[in-house]
């Protein structure tokens, strides 16, 4: 009986422990499960707001930490990736050429300046006197302005019209309204970007293409493609231009090349600033370049720098302006005209460097130097320099001038300007001073007892004669000198370069501009050499005794600055009539033999 109890006790007390490890693993199972499923819950909830915000629009703010480039925003349907080369569809019209025939189109590379002939179009206007009925109600001109087969029309700050396709990232100044022009330009895109696609080229997402129809050559057209990563130009073929070298000979690096293809870039963003935003860093480099020139005109005579120093001046406070209106809230605003100033200002910028072998082992670090050898002063001719003593130094004086602005076949710009303001003024009193000795002559040969003595008659005729062939250069050369001349670079080296390309070189032109000042010379020496012919063949003993040597010192005063101008000095005469005598009193025929 008691065994039998003990087995019972034993058996219950196996069953409580075994219920109370089932129940112990089963709370924990349990516990398990409920905490795997608020996890669940939880990130079920956390990826549903995430799904939920990744499809909201981007805001103000997300945009304002974006980076700000000069490129043109890509369209927000466009994908970021995957657009290694995209592939246009213009025209969907019968029109259309088959896929892979571009018979009619022939793609050749240009630079946008000067080659988009933009300022050369000339589009006449009909010349209609009748004036325009304008429709009741609000101007509505949203027809005129609307989008013509994907081709969005923009208006430069300059007033020039143009068109853009945000699809396929295309500028043209052909007027795309034309079905026909519309139809070759579709041609031509579609066949830039097969032709980029077989020759390897990646194209990042803000790659441009401008298309330039050539007029010339229907079968034509022009094309650049636009990296704004690298702020270059480039084409799907090699390329060699002499309007992209701007006449600079001896380029032979990559790195010398590419301040012209930025030249050309920031060319291309001058022609077409639209929908730009303009970046901050931008703006700083344009500033600290143009206060490098500010500092280098004040601190230099020899700036590099293209332009003078009140004109460096009102750049720097433009671009003040510029940092001054460039703020978070308009940093990603499109800023056309903003763009517009800094682009230009670059793009000068940038050609100088080209033109100066900015990081190139002869590199021009003075706007005197010369980097080639055939530049280099030869000695000058006897008929020069013959010239020169008869036109009283005058050619030396203008040659020199000339030379300082007028560098390897270059054109100094502010020097130029200096000089033709110069220029002007003297030929203004050039006319002045001839005005008085034609006056002056004419009085003396009215002159009763002058009638008598023909060598001061003649010699007053060699006088009018000189004064007014100064009178009549002055006025043709200052007619010469417009203002198209004087402000126009490219006029002043062609003028310059038909001028070099003469018998006698730049000197020619020094020759000509030393006429007014010299015939002016030459009257006024042959009036005094018929004033002085009077004065010793009518004047008695006492007379000539007083005036001749005031005459003699007159003379000597008159001829002192001629021969120094020519580098004839009278201590350079003592010195060469001691250095002749001591040769001679030492050679062996002359001294005599001590025996």
């Amino acid at each position: 009986m008691l065994r039998g109890h003990s087995y019972i006790r034993m058996f219950i007390s196996w069953l409580r422990l075994t219920l109370k490890t089932a129940a112990f693993r089963s709370y924990r199972i349990i516990l398990s499960v409920l905490l795997r499923m608020i996890r669940h819950c939880q990130y079920g909830k956390e990826r549903s707001q995430c799904l939920a915000l990744s499809s909201q629009p981007v805001t103000n703010q997300d945009r304002s930490t974006a980076p700000v480039t000069l490129a043109v925003p890509r369209l927000p349907e466009t994908p970021v990736t995957n657009i290694q080369f995209p592939t246009p569809e213009l025209n969907q019209g019968p029109n259309r050429a088959a896929s892979g025939q571009f018979f009619d189109i022939i793609l050749t590379p240009i630079v946008p300046e000067p080659q988009v002939s933009r300022y050369e179009r000339n589009v006449h206007v009909q010349d209609k006197d009748e004036p325009f009925e304008i429709k009741k109600g609000p101007l509505d001109c949203s027809e005129e302005l609307a989008v013509v087969a994907g081709w969005e029309p923009l208006t430069h700050p300059e007033g020039a019209l143009f068109f853009y396709h945000p699809c396929k990232r295309v500028f043209t100044d052909a007027n795309v309204r034309n079905p026909e022009i519309a139809v070759r330009i579709g041609k031509a895109v579609e066949k830039a970007y097969e032709e980029a696609r077989n020759a390897n080229i990646f194209l990042h997402p803000s790659i441009e293409l401008v298309l330039e129809l050539m007029e010339k050559d229907n079968e034509k057209c022009g094309y650049y493609f636009v990296d704004h990563e690298k702020h270059v130009i480039f084409w799907f073929q090699d390329h060699k231009s002499d309007l992209l070298m701007c006449n600079i000979r001896g380029v032979e690096r990559k790195s010398h090349v590419r301040y012209a293809l930025e030249s050309q870039y920031w060319r291309h963003v001058e022609l077409f600033p639209n929908k730009r935003s303009l970046p901050k860093d931008v703006v700083i480099k344009l500033k600290e370049i143009v206060m490098h020139a500010h500092a280098e005109n004040i601190t230099s005579e020899t700036c590099l720098a293209p332009f003078a120093a009140d004109e460096v001046a009102s750049m720097l406070s433009l671009v003040d302006l510029l940092m001054n209106s460039d703020t978070n809230d308009s940093a990603h605003k499109e800023r056309e005209h903003s763009v517009w100033i800094v682009a230009r200002l670059m793009r000068l910028f940038c050609n100088a460097k080209f033109v100066n072998f900015c990081g190139q082992p002869g590199a021009r670090l003075n706007v005197d130097q010369s980097l080639y050898r055939e530049s280099i002063t030869r000695p000058k001719r006897i008929f020069l320099r013959l010239m020169n003593v008869m036109l009283f130094g005058s050619p030396d004086a203008q040659s020199k001038a000339l030379h300082r602005i007028w560098v390897d076949d270059t054109i100094v710009q502010p020097r130029w300007k200096n000089f033709i303001d110069r220029l002007t003024t003297e030929w203004n009193g050039y006319t002045i001073f001839s005005t008085v000795m034609l006056a002056v002559d004419i009085s003396f040969l009215g002159v009763s007892f002058v009638q008598a003595q023909p060598s001061a008659i003649i010699l007053t005729y060699l006088s009018t004669l000189c004064a007014m062939g100064s009178l009549l250069v002055s006025l043709i050369l200052a007619g010469q000198v417009n203002y198209s001349r004087r402000g126009s670079a490219e006029a002043v080296a062609s003028f310059m370069v038909g001028m070099s390309h003469s018998m006698l070189g730049l000197e020619s032109l020094a020759l000509m501009l030393s006429l007014p000042f010299a015939l002016l010379i030459w009257g006024m020496a042959f009036f005094a050499a018929a004033l002085s012919t009077l004065i010793f063949r009518t004047s008695g003993v006492v007379a000539v005794s007083i005036t001749s040597p005031v005459w003699a010192s007159v003379l000597i005063l008159v001829t002192w600055p001629v021969l120094a101008a020519n580098d004839i000095h009278i201590s350079h005469l003592r010195s060469w009539i001691i250095e002749h005598v001591s040769i001679t009193d030492s050679s062996p025929g002359t001294t005599p033999s001590l025996v």
